[in-house]
């Protein structure tokens, strides 16, 4: 009987929230001490067999041609996989951003995302012949420029990008009326190879996946994109997970990418998860990193939007490492830490508060089903932001998903332990891509006569149908919306609190409050809910019911209002409300928006 280890794709089980012991048949192998990952370690992939070839050798679903092997190197110093160079350091080659000299025996054309040379020759789609390329190939190859001059001895090389972008001019969207839609992203790998495609976490950019790309670009195109405002992106703010898969499917199309693989970590496993529900035709094979059916509390990650909106990026970034790395790593890699810090610090806080209501609204639990396509489930055995509980809700609710926990990593496990993450991702899309074409349904052919159907009986007796009560339902519908909007605007914790504590006697009321209030009025499209906030910050006052002032504080902040905002609405109030009134508001929303606004320890 085989043996399974921790970086094993595991079969389906049902969920549970405790921590990861083994379930019952279910087999985790504890490393020796001797070879066991300390934190901070790399992890130590198992001895290659007799005849040389590596223990997980990946084949890809079409051949590729056989890469003659890199001249050995100098042994890498700790932390840090052979034959990749150190964070701060490119591999061999241009730096990212620019193009690549075409060479006599390699493919050659422009990386995406760079600005093209100005009149490209269009391609003109040939009568048999498809107009796009296969695999993601450049429909228009630019002209090559002259490669930058080698540094010196002494000189610095350029990395993955500690300030967040890149050696060469910042990356850009294809040209077109649709350019605000599209994400920033550029390619790895063989032109004529399927395409795989890899999402980065809230925070980070693409080059968060820097040490799997030399494996995976072997055999797949790699495509990666940039989250809206990270690593330089342009800054259009997209505030729901629906709206980045397609601006993320708009990317793909403008390159001709009609069906790829995806991996994504944690916002990046969402965006997946969507397309696999929305989209399941495009998506071949998933790796979900990090990810969850739901990431945390809708009310944590509001929370962290009116942190940023107050305070900016810096308590976010300083914080970050906390998340992301294992403590042992963290003390251990001082120069990822401070890598990490500044992608957090050079993202666009706008587009970072957007991306946290897109985790707030995120919920696919009773969804889970729908996902078809075969997933490896992946996540840090020391994850603390979504770990092997969230991961294990992932593979008990989608049919065809495994499960691999990886030890000695946090949140971001392509960074800390990229061996072992590199190693999950090739047996997995080496093995389980699937044509999903195949399963797209061909419309008929105009003319075509459908089968003939028997036609029901008119005239049958049965028992009579109860028609809908039109009132109750339209009713119902409201009260649905109402429920959806209070949450969002006062917060899970106040909504719960107020269900808790309701009985026969004041159901009817927070029916009504519900239905009428948070229904109908706050649902409508004439105000958005800033206005409507300073709206209600003013009513409140002036009606002298400051007892329901602080829960309207905190709505204006959850609904982007600054703490200046308030300040200003307040002394509009002092005018027309009174100096008394005014005063006491002032007292009750500084306390509130200090509380709201300090960032945790």
């Amino acid at each position: 009987m085989s043996e399974v280890s921790e970086t094993t794709p595991q079969p389906a089980r049902p969920p549970r929230t405790a921590n990861p012991e083994p379930l019952q048949g279910e087999v985790i192998r504890q490393l020796p001490e001797a070879s066991r990952p300390a934190h901070g370690q790399p992890y130590a992939p198992p001895p290659a067999p007799a005849d040389g070839r590596p223990p997980q050798a990946a084949t890809p679903p079409p051949p590729q041609a056989a890469t003659p092997p890199p001249p050995q190197a100098a042994a890498p110093p700790p932390h840090q996989p052979p034959g990749l160079p150190p964070y701060g350091q490119q591999p061999p080659g241009p730096p990212y951003g620019q193009p690549q000299v075409p060479q006599p025996d390699q493919p050659t054309g422009p990386l995406y995302g760079q600005p093209q040379v100005p009149q490209p020759v269009p391609v003109q789609p040939q009568p048999d012949q498809p107009t796009g390329p296969l695999y993601g190939q450049p429909p228009v190859p630019a002209q090559p420029q002259a490669p930058q001059p080698p540094p010196g001895p002494g000189a610095q090389q350029p990395g993955p990008a500690p300030l967040g972008a890149d050696a060469g001019p910042a990356p850009q969207p294809a040209p077109g009326p649709q350019s605000g839609r599209l994400l920033q992203y550029r390619f790895d790998g063989p032109e004529d190879a399927p395409v795989l495609v890899i999402g980065p976490s809230l925070g980070t950019t693409w080059h968060m996946w820097d040490r799997q790309i030399p494996d995976l670009s072997q055999h797949w195109r790699i495509f990666r994109y940039d989250l809206p405002g990270h690593g330089g992106a342009p800054a259009h703010p997209a505030a729901a997970v629906t709206d980045l898969a397609d601006r993320l499917l708009a990317t793909l199309d403008s390159v001709g990418v009609q069906r790829f693989g995806y991996a994504g970590c944690s916002i990046g496993g969402a965006v997946g998860a969507d397309l696999a529900l929305r989209h399941p035709h495009r998506v071949a094979a998933l790796a979900l990193v990090a990810a969850s059916p739901r990431f945390g509390t809708a009310d944590e990650f509001r929370q962290r939007g009116v942190i940023v909106r107050s305070n900016g990026l810096e308590p976010i970034a300083r914080t970050s490492p906390e998340r992301w790395f294992t403590p042992g790593f963290a003390a251990a890699q001082p120069a990822i830490v401070e890598w990490a810090v500044q992608m957090v610090r050079t993202t666009d806080p706008g587009c970072y508060i957007a991306s946290c209501e897109a985790l707030a609204a995120f919920d696919i639990r009773t969804e889970l089903p729908r996902i078809g396509v075969p997933t490896l489930v992946l996540v840090g055995a020391e994850d603390k932001v979504t770990g092997p509980a969230e991961a294990r809700t992932l593979v008990a609710g989608i049919p065809d998903a495994r499960l691999a926990l990886v030890p000695g990593a946090s949140h971001l496990a392509p960074v800390e332990q990229p061996a072992a993450v590199t190693d999950l991702l090739l047996m997995h899309f080496s093995t389980a891509w699937q044509d999903t074409l195949a399963s797209i349904p061909v419309p008929p052919a105009p003319g075509f006569a459908a089968p003939f159907a028997p036609v029901v009986p008119v005239a049958e007796i049965t028992a009579a149908t109860e028609l809908p009560d039109v009132s109750t339902t339209g009713r119902s519908d409201r009260y649905d919306r109402g429920m959806k909007v209070r949450r969002e605007v006062l917060g899970d914790a106040h909504v719960d609190a107020a269900a808790a504590t309701s009985d026969a006697f004041t159901d009817d009321f927070q029916e009504l409050l519900t239905r009428y209030a948070w229904g109908e009025i706050w649902s409508r499209e004439g105000l958005d809910r800033r206005a409507r906030s300073c709206v209600s910050l003013t009513a409140v006052v002036a009606s002298g019911h400051l007892g329901g002032l602080a829960q309207h504080v905190r709505a204006a902040l959850r609904n982007g209002l600054t703490p200046v905002e308030i300040k200003e609405v307040l002394l509009q109030t002092a005018v027309y409300c009174g100096i008394p009134a005014a005063g006491a508001a002032f007292e009750i929303a500084q306390s509130v928006i200090q509380e709201e606004t300090t960032p945790p320890a």
